[in-house]
């Protein structure tokens, strides 16, 4: 969506209410994919108790997705222009009571993993990719972090609401499979650092009492409300049109990355005008992650594989090219 308003030009007209809830859903996904990722991870190195406890936290991010989108994985409520629909009342107030019992789940990872003697010995050396290499083989993300290289978006081309917020971005020392696990249980207490300040700063408070919109008025590019498409002719047009036939991009050509959990996900997109692209290529970070096993892997057991391919958690979904 970003890249796409990129290309149309209104990414400064986003409202900010709008602006905020999309920082609150992306660290949300964060927090969900780090945790999947430490749970497959710890769990291949034979902690299945971790795996059990991720599982747990995630689901409820499940339900606080369902509670705000109507979907529990696969939501569609990110619009150009702006979000589906507004917070629940009381959502905030749940996702709040989530992140208090995260973070007591996060700091049970951490005393059953980072003194363990056993993780230690799988981890700790283990698969270990110097800066200079990680950079040469485009890795990006916790992966590249955890070598030691202060790479975020968040930070250096802050995107959303990020620059208005206060967080810190974890970096490793060694960069070895240990490192990896640290940076993102880090991370972790991060987001929902970032979420309790979103929740704080935004615009119209956490049941909007003040009634800031959460979408563009340019019905153009942007989906009307359904209860206008329902009883307005015009609002009825605007929805067939852009459902139909997308919104009418002008002829150019746009290049958008941001911090996805697993690395940087970038979005290129060349217009030739119309509501569908010319030429559409996206940068995925697992893609990238999977170059670097040629060089990380020989000299190393068969049984630290499991260990190297957990602590970079990858998703071979995005590496069918």
């Amino acid at each position: 969506m970003l890249a796409v308003e990129k290309l149309l030009g209104i990414e400064d007209q986003i409202p900010p209410r709008a602006v905020y809830i999309r920082t609150i859903c992306s660290e949300l996904a964060r927090i969900s994919s780090h945790l999947l990722g430490l749970g497959a991870f710890a769990m291949d190195c034979g902690a299945v108790t971790v795996f059990l406890y991720q599982f747990t936290e995630r689901e409820k991010i499940y339900n606080l997705c369902e509670a705000l989108t109507g979907a529990r994985f696969t939501t569609s409520y990110t619009r150009i222009g702006g979000v589906a629909r507004d917070l629940p009342p009381g959502w905030c107030t749940t996702l709040n009571k989530f992140l208090d019992e995260l973070l007591r789940t996060v700091d049970e990872i951490d005393r059953l993993l980072t003194r363990n003697i056993i993780w230690i010995k799988r981890t700790k050396n283990v698969g270990t990719i110097p800066p200079q290499t990680a950079i040469d083989y485009a890795l990006t993300g916790p992966n590249l972090r955890a070598s030691g290289v202060p790479l975020d978006l968040r930070k250096d081309q802050p995107y959303l609401c990020y620059d208005e917020l206060q967080f810190d971005i974890p970096i490793g020392t060694i960069g070895d499979c240990y490192d990896r696990y640290l940076v993102r249980l880090e991370e972790i207490r991060q987001s929902a650092s970032i979420i309790r300040q979103c929740i704080q700063k935004i615009p119209g408070g956490p049941d909007n009492t003040s009634h800031e919109p959460i979408m563009i008025s340019n019905f153009k590019v942007a989906l009307p409300p359904k209860s206008n498409v329902m009883t307005q002719m015009e609002e009825l047009i605007h929805h067939f049109m852009n459902v139909t036939r997308g919104p009418d991009c002008p002829p150019s050509e746009v290049y958008f990355a941001h911090e996805n959990p697993k690395g940087q996900l970038g979005f290129y997109i060349q217009s030739r005008g119309g509501g569908v692209p010319y030429r559409l290529r996206i940068r995925p970070p697992s893609f990238f992650t999977l170059s670097i096993l040629p060089v990380i892997l020989p000299g190393h057991l068969l049984a630290d594989i499991p260990a190297i391919l957990g602590s970079l958690d990858f998703v071979m979904g995005e590496c069918d090219r």
